[in-house]
């Protein structure tokens, strides 16, 4: 497969920050350089997994990682497969991707529940939608399907949306005893919205991007996004959120361009 466009770009720059700290050879004007780049990062990063060996629970990255970034790194695994063609990780990212989707197959196990955040939820149900989108290999028939999952993940979001504090919004923390639970933040609003927004590219359905806009618009009325659009982190319901936490981090913004750019696609691909 080719590597060009935007997805060149995207991929080029991770790995030239990889190749600054690392040391990997990398051309940006071969495909094959990048691929051989993307590789190595690849096999280097699951040198932390060992979820496939025996004893081990498929899915979870060892201490100090969080449940989170294992679903981040095998949302990662799925790219990095449909951009280079090299299946060699697939198997273990189907195992773990359908080992962690929890008794209702929603991505709430229930080993979980001590760190189990609607963004921590969303990783997953991310990597699901990612899964569906770039037509992953099928989980058999007695298992649930990729897009099934992101619709779980989105559909158990959306009844947790909170209009009884700051008129709206998702709270950060699942359970009222994890710490969190009075914390509205942006990653946890923004994967809602990234998964609503490819949601609807997906299926057409029209609910998705109504709850796409009604969660932006929450998020600009309450300056978690600014009018310049900075990403703060969030704000606490205790206080009805008047007051924010101004720290911004690069998923922040990561999760919520995805979800622009899709939806901005869909106003084109309307006109």
């Amino acid at each position: 497969m080719k590597l060009s466009g935007w997805t060149n770009t995207l991929l080029s720059g991770a790995l030239l920050c990889a190749n600054t700290v690392a040391g990997i050879q990398l051309d940006l004007s071969s495909d094959a350089s990048i691929k051989q780049a993307a590789s190595t990062i690849a096999r280097n990063m699951l040198t932390y997994y060992v979820g496939n060996q025996t004893g081990q629970v498929p899915g979870l990255l060892p201490p100090p990682y969080y449940w989170w970034e294992a679903g981040a790194m095998f949302g990662s695994l799925l790219d990095y497969w449909y951009y280079t063609g090299d299946s060699t990780y697939n198997d273990i990212t189907e195992q773990a991707l359908l080992f962690q989707v929890g008794p209702d197959n929603n991505y709430e196990p229930t080993n979980r529940t001590s760190d189990l955040g609607n963004d921590d939820q969303a990783f997953w149900g991310m990597a699901a939608m990612s899964a569906a989108e770039l037509k992953f290999q099928n989980p058999g028939d007695k298992q649930p399907q990729w897009l099934a999952l992101a619709q779980a993940v989105f559909n158990r979001q959306a009844v947790r949306w909170d209009t009884q504090t700051c008129g709206g919004g998702l709270r950060w923390q699942i359970f009222s005893f994890n710490k969190g639970y009075n914390y509205k933040n942006s990653i946890s609003n923004g994967c809602f919205i990234n998964i609503g927004a490819r949601l609807g590219a997906y299926t057409g359905n029209q609910t998705y991007f109504d709850w796409v806009d009604k969660v932006w618009d929450w998020m600009v009325d309450i300056d978690l996004i600014s009018p310049s659009f900075q990403v703060f982190d969030g704000t606490d319901v205790t206080i009805n959120c008047t007051q924010l936490d101004h720290v911004q981090w690069s998923y922040n913004g990561g999760v919520l361009l995805l979800a622009a750019a899709t939806m901005w696609n869909q106003v084109r691909a309307s006109n």
